[in-house]
């Protein structure tokens, strides 16, 4: 199939649904399927050398759901979108957050082929939802099939958008994140616990609940250490925190080549997720998970669609440090139950192998096209002429 992905997000900036796109069309293409990427990017130009991808429009940063999201607001994008669809006569057109503006409404507008949306989002409320509904509502009646990430996604979609979801996870590369990759000599250290966190630095992301947890174990214990991989807008005020409070062995090693990444989780001996919202899946937590690693996340809906406490590791409440210290130093102080819990992770994670989700994928394109037909045969009937007797 000629296959068309479609993203609002930056394509060139760290973030979920970039990563889900993009290892989503390596999968597609290793199937032997024709696939196209159409996204905005903050750089100007064509030259990224990245297959498949179209750059449509540059990014600019807004503020969302305790995030800041990077999407291309210029609804001048017609011309170029009319041409590439007239060009490429896509089989199926998978859209990403389609309903956020401004590409995939541009592209959900003019393409008459068969129209897949997956819904990755999970938040409390959406007033651009709420307030936009009568306008989106011509725009979703377009997508001839719905995907969400998890029953939190599609409980929060389906709140201003009632439909016939089918949940489709995000996918892991088990081949990527193994438990037999050999550990970063400078991260794993002998007789000292290394507990990892992975994420971009923002308030969602609830990293002072780590802090102050671990800060309180590590006042009591020298045989552990932090570190930090992700970047983001409160990375320097978190550094300063820290220096502040005196908490020693903190290390912010900031963005991290992805071909290194899996090296970070293989020398973990605990992987922390302390978000307080927002999280409709949690992919980090699979990525840990693979590696053979216990969890240890926050007890919010996405985080509970993917960790079971007690048996791949311990979900504990948001933003109380007290109850993250207890949880951390049990992990740490009993290595069969690490072991126990990262064996059950690598079999769960083992579930959500790309390979398997792939084929979810394909089976919701084929649903699509079923969909596209009978709507464009039921389109047919219905605006033809009566016969004159």
């Amino acid at each position: 199939m000629r296959i068309c992905q479609v993203s609002p997000y930056d394509f060139l900036h760290p973030g979920g649904v970039s990563e889900h796109v993009r290892h989503l069309s390596d999968q597609l293409r290793r199937r032997g399927h024709e696939v196209t990427v159409l996204a905005p990017s903050s750089r100007v130009g064509d030259d990224h050398g990245i297959a498949g991808y179209v750059r449509i429009g540059r990014s600019v940063p807004v503020r969302s759901n305790g995030s800041v999201a990077r999407i291309a607001l210029s609804f001048h994008l017609v011309r170029r979108v009319r041409a590439l669809l007239a060009e490429s006569d896509f089989d199926v057109v998978h859209y990403h957050e389609p309903l956020v503006p401004a590409l995939p409404i541009t592209v959900l507008r003019f393409h008459s082929g068969a129209n897949v949306g997956t819904f990755h989002a999970m938040a409390r409320r959406n007033l651009g939802y709420y307030y936009g509904r009568p306008f989106l509502k011509r725009y979703f009646k377009r997508l001839h099939a719905c995907i969400a990430v998890s029953a939190p996604a599609r409980d929060f979609i389906a709140r201003y958008f009632s439909g016939d979801y089918r949940i489709v996870p995000n996918g892991i590369d088990c081949s990527r994140f193994s438990p037999q990759l050999d550990p970063l000599p400078d991260v794993r250290s002998p007789g000292q616990a290394t507990i990892l966190f992975v994420g971009r630095l923002e308030s969602r992301k609830g990293f002072p609940t780590l802090l102050e947890a671990y800060g309180q174990l590590r006042r009591r214990r020298a045989d552990l250490r932090l570190v930090v991989v992700g970047d983001g807008p409160m990375r320097w005020g978190y550094e300063a925190e820290t220096q502040g409070m005196g908490i020693p062995d903190v290390e912010f090693r900031g963005h991290v080549p992805a071909e290194v990444l899996p090296r970070y989780y293989a020398s973990a001996d605990v992987f922390c997720a302390p978000a307080t919202k927002g999280e409709s899946f949690g992919i980090v937590l699979l990525e840990a998970m693979a590696t053979g690693v216990p969890v240890l996340a926050s007890d919010i809906a996405g985080f509970g669609q993917v960790v079971d406490s007690g048996v791949t590791g311990l979900l504990v409440a948001p933003k109380q440090p007290e109850a993250w210290a207890g949880a951390m130093q049990t992990l740490i102080d009993d290595a069969p139950l690490r072991r126990a819990m990262g064996g059950a992770g690598l079999r769960k994670a083992q579930l959500y192998d790309w390979v398997r989700v792939v084929d979810s994928v394909l089976d919701v394109y084929q649903d699509a096209h079923r969909r596209a037909a009978a709507r464009e045969v039921a389109s047919g009937v219905h605006n033809q002429a009566p016969e004159v007797g």
